[in-house]
């Protein structure tokens, strides 16, 4: 209890930079004040560490939705997800106006297969609505014993009714690389992921790709949710070369800190697709907004989801961490990832952020649903569980084949 009060005060002087010094304090009474009325008058019994916690919460809920003050089972599996192995749905999670909402399912995993999609609005976990939920509420509430069961009812853009899904947990093993020749001289690298690995499995895929002939490259980077920047930075400078700025970060208290790349790189020349939509974030748009800004790939796809920003996690003691947003990414041409809101909500004026793709293609969200379902069975025969879709019923990946043409047509004029 003790140790939680003295936390909130913490906060409150931390934050007290935006007050004068009279305001600080009178805040400070004042919150104490209710704290005393409420113990003291309440219809029933309080709890005042749970009061405090409540408090800590409310104090950041005016910032962004990726600063979190996480009490200890929140803390822990933080520190769990990050060994890449966890129980849960296997999907990437964002608040959105107020709701959660999907960035990405991870493939393979028990919400891949159901048929979540990226932009899907969880509306409610277990009958109980997410309106106003709490990024660390979310996570607690979906994840659990793998073998367990959570149902989540969907909101889907383009469906009138909402969605039941019965979803059966289980332990989260990322694979984040996968690979193929798709002609004779088109190699495609499927990237889900920027973990540990990323960097190693993409540079022997390359390699595996160089033998087998490949004489130009689809990089897919669709749905994938990013993840280390160090990796993305890293899969970046395979291509580019000559010092190029790959990405940089500012903030209020953060100076300008810029990624670049070596005098030399191993594919400088390669011709280059890069695929992205929706559910490509973090990482993902680091790595393809470098590529676009250098006018080293060309970027096809939609819009990505517009989340990079720099999260630095502070251990508080007695299980207690708090992640909070100390400065944001931005593209080479100086383009802010991070999504924005509209200045007046009642506005025409669009969201900002993402990165735009040089050839826009808008897959309509059912086409998209059966495209995320087959994809794994097409691409990548036996590796992965029976397509969810029948043959017969399955679809054209446009977006790739556009790709392809793309190549093709460089491959012709260029005769490679």
């Amino acid at each position: 209890m003790k140790k939680s009060f003295l936390v909130l005060i913490y906060f409150c002087i931390l934050f007290s930079f935006s007050y004068s010094r009279d305001d600080t304090y009178k805040h400070i009474n004042l919150l104490l004040d209710v704290l005393k009325y409420t113990e003291e008058n309440y219809v029933e019994e309080v709890d005042r560490n749970k009061l405090l916690i409540s408090a800590i919460k409310g104090l950041l809920k005016p910032l962004d939705s990726f600063t979190q003050f996480m009490e200890p089972d929140i803390y822990k599996e933080l520190k769990v997800e990050t060994e890449g192995k966890f129980g849960g749905l296997g999907i990437r999670i964002a608040i959105r106006d107020e709701w959660l909402t999907v960035i990405t399912p991870l493939p393979g995993t028990p919400a891949y297969k159901a048929g979540i999609l990226p932009n899907d609005r969880i509306i409610k976990i277990e009958g109980e609505s997410t309106y106003g939920i709490t990024i660390e509420e979310a996570v607690n509430k979906l994840r659990g014993t793998p073998g367990t069961k959570v149902t989540i009812t969907i909101s889907r853009e383009g469906v009138k009714d909402p969605i039941d899904f019965t979803i059966v947990r289980d332990i989260i093993k990322i694979e984040v690389v996968k690979y193929k020749m798709l002609t004779d001289k088109i190699g495609y690298i499927a990237l889900y992921e920027f973990n540990n690995n990323s960097y190693e499995d993409v540079s022997k895929a390359l390699s595996e790709l160089k033998k087998g002939g490949m004489k130009s490259l689809i990089l897919d980077l669709r749905n994938n949710p990013g993840g280390l920047l160090d990796q993305a930075v890293k899969i970046a400078k395979l291509f580019l070369d000559s010092n190029k700025l790959i990405v940089y970060t500012e903030g209020r208290r953060s100076p300008r800190k810029e990624y670049r790349a070596e005098m030399v790189c191993p594919y400088p020349d390669i011709p280059m697709v890069v695929l992205v939509n929706a559910g490509s974030a973090s990482g993902a748009e680091i790595l393809a907004g470098a590529l676009k800004d250098n006018r080293r790939a060309l970027v096809i796809g939609s819009r990505t989801f517009g989340k990079a920003s720099v999260q630095s996690v502070i251990d508080l003691g007695d299980g207690y961490g708090l992640k909070i947003t100390t400065a944001r990414y931005y593209t080479p041409s100086g383009r802010l990832i991070e999504r924005t809101e509209p200045t007046v909500k009642s506005s025409t004026q669009p969201y900002l952020g993402g990165i735009e793709p040089d050839i826009n293609i808008e897959v309509p969200k059912e086409i998209e649903a059966k495209l995320y379902q087959q994809r794994e069975e097409i691409y990548f025969p036996g590796k992965e569980p029976t397509s969810a879709v029948k043959k017969e019923e399955q679809v054209e990946d446009i977006v790739l084949s556009r790709a392809v043409e793309i190549l093709k047509g460089i491959q012709i004029y260029y005769n490679k």
